[in-house]
């Protein structure tokens, strides 16, 4: 269990956070200083988010250097910093507190009355986001975290009040183990993470472990269409509150199921059997009418009307990075997305199908890690079938270093071999010098990954 307690941290010492530039890493730093910690951080290089947290008094060091730590009392760094991180090294030297933001998060969690945390290997941001909107619309003053921007909060966090609380929550590195909630929501289990987890049984332990952190007095919203989440529950000291689409016996049920013509749907929601309210989306895809039937399941435990519901979801129209419009190219419109993961894929196309009608779809896809792309790689080939043309992009490293053992030109030739669709490309402006030769109005570009491939998009826009 956590042990760490925020109120022993003394306050006439620098918090140090290391790659405070990361999206929760900022949020929690703004967050402490706001409570009137005195707060600042390193990062590898400066960005937008580095400049918005100078812009709010947060002093941030561009590089990791050890004396940057010089008068800190307490450390705080990702699961992504290395062990021998120069400024980690010298905090220990130092015998300065070092935690992993997991473990403050979780601290900070035990200030508020009703904490809700997100989880899922897919659908986080989105459902987080959904779920902020409508605590939002019922004016119930919530803390927000998310791992992304969202336009109605101004960026990836906003800092409410002591009631509410709603976070994402990660399983990579069992990060969400460290957290303290009351109500969890579990949206779907599937491979993901292979540097970490040794295979899909080593996650659902890491879910079923999460699933136990929810007290007898709190509440887990879990998806029963996934039999991953079903175990991953089962046992749990807390109430089960199941939803679904195809199961009998949930709580919470879609039925009559429609989508506009932008790919958004249009449903009824049922509760315990009983007809609960009428839904209407501005997101697309079959995927977010799941994810808001949990969001609903988590608002109406809350308390909230149907009417806030339904306010809080005509009012989210996506977060940034999830289905984002980017611009148009030659009658063609640009549409960027996160996904990163084969399941992800497959929703994504389908929701751009939907908004492409008889138009083609070029998919620009930018692996994210070299482990997912060897361990993924024939779930990759088969996820690209609605498409009709993909770009593959260079493996976005992230956190790991070429092992040599899967390139970008591997990925495509499976890809091919199923779908007949898929060639690489090397480097952004070779792909956008191939997209403006080949793509004509009436037609969707699709930038997707977890990297830098929304620059592919933009750079055709301009």
């Amino acid at each position: 269990m956590n042990q760490f307690e925020l109120d022993t941290v003394d306050q006439n010492k620098d918090i140090f956070f290391i790659g405070i530039g990361g999206i929760s890493m900022s949020a929690l730093a703004v967050i402490l200083k706001n409570d009137g910690y005195s707060v600042r951080g390193s990062d590898f290089k400066a960005g937008p988010m580095t400049e918005d947290l100078e812009s709010k008094g947060i002093s941030v060091c561009i590089g990791h250097q050890a004396d940057n730590i010089n008068g800190a009392g307490l450390v705080v760094y990702t699961a992504a910093i290395k062990q021998d991180n120069p400024e980690l090294v010298r905090a220990r030297e130092l015998g300065i507190p070092a935690i992993e933001r997991a473990t403050l998060l979780g601290s900070l969690m035990k200030r508020y009355q009703h904490p809700i945390a997100v989880s899922g290997t897919h659908g986080k941001t989105t459902t987080t986001s959904m779920l902020s909107h409508i605590l939002l619309s019922a004016n119930l003053d919530p803390t927000i975290l998310v791992g992304g921007v969202l336009p109605v909060i101004g960026g990836n966090m906003r800092d409410g009040g002591n009631d509410y609380f709603v976070t994402e929550a990660c399983e990579y590195c069992g990060s969400f183990l460290k957290f303290f909630p009351l109500y969890s929501i579990i949206l779907n289990i599937e491979e993901d993470h292979l540097d970490y987890f040794k295979d899909l049984e080593d996650i659902v332990k890491c879910f079923h472990a999460f699933a136990q952190l929810v007290p007898p007095e709190g509440a887990i919203i879990a998806n029963y269409d996934d039999e991953k989440v079903r175990r991953a529950v089962k046992g749990s000291r807390a109430a089960i509150i199941s939803y679904g689409m195809n199961c009998d016996d949930c709580s919470y049920t879609a039925k009559n199921i429609s989508f506009s013509e932008n790919g958004c749907g249009i449903f009824e929601i049922f509760h315990d059997g009983k007809f609960m309210m009428e839904a209407e989306l501005n997101v697309p895809g079959m995927h977010n009418v799941s994810n808001a039937l949990a969001v609903a399941a988590a608002a109406h435990l809350l308390g909230i009307q149907a009417k806030d519901i339904q306010k809080g979801f005509s009012s989210f129209h996506g977060t940034n990075r999830r289905f984002e419009h980017k611009g148009t190219y030659n009658g063609a419109q640009i549409i960027d997305d996160y996904a990163h993961h084969p399941t992800e894929i497959r929703a994504t196309l389908s929701s751009a199908r939907a908004v492409a009608r008889d138009g083609k779809i070029w998919c620009v896809f930018q692996p994210h890690t070299y482990t997912r792309a060897l361990k993924l790689k024939d779930e990759f080939a088969h996820s690209f079938s609605e498409c009709d043309h993909v770009i593959l992009s260079d493996i976005y490293a992230a956190r790991e270093k070429d092992t040599g053992l899967i390139h970008s030109l591997d990925l495509a030739e499976a890809i091919d071999s199923v779908s007949h669709n898929a060639s690489y490309i090397k480097g952004f402006d070779a792909i956008c010098a191939y997209l403006k030769t080949n793509v004509k109005p009436g037609d969707l570009i699709l930038t997707m990954g977890a990297g830098d491939v929304y620059k592919i998009g933009e750079m055709l826009a301009k």
